[in-house]
């Protein structure tokens, strides 16, 4: 077994910084091109998007505060934040568990479900733009996970 030298972890160590780097700024850049285009039609950003994307998806629209967080790889707190606009203009509720009250429930309005579809139009192409600009062996990467 080869073992490895100070210069090759070292340039290894580099190497995953630099990756980490480029997917940041990739990252921020392409987040940043989907807020404004969601936000100039819908009112939304990427991440209230992302929100009833996810609401969208589940079993009788709605999900518990915690299992949303960890879908969106947030804070518990974080989702509520986020939340909190959402239900102020109607397309999210809160939703009490029957059975448990201290289980709380963000469930998608019918509001938030039309506007989630017409959203969904401008998501879809934001992003079909934003993987344009990911080099072509990244993407390739990038769906395998």
């Amino acid at each position: 077994m080869i073992k490895p030298t100070k210069e090759s972890l070292s340039t290894e160590r580099l190497a995953a910084t630099k990756v980490c780097v480029q997917l940041t700024r990739l990252y921020a850049e392409n987040l940043r091109r989907m807020d404004s285009k969601l936000s100039s039609i819908h009112g939304l950003s990427f991440s209230d998007f992302t929100i009833l994307y996810h609401l969208s998806q589940a079993p009788l629209s709605r999900l518990r505060r915690s299992e949303l967080a960890e879908l969106m790889g947030l804070t518990a707190s974080a989702v509520t934040r986020s939340l909190l606009p959402l239900e102020k203009i109607g397309l999210i509720e809160r939703q009490s568990d029957q059975r448990d009250a201290r289980i709380a429930y963000a469930s998608l309005t019918p509001s938030g479900e039309h506007v989630f579809k017409e959203a969904t139009i401008t998501a879809e192409l934001a992003c079909q733009d934003a993987l344009q600009t990911i080099p072509a062996s990244l993407t390739v990467l990038l769906k395998q996970v």
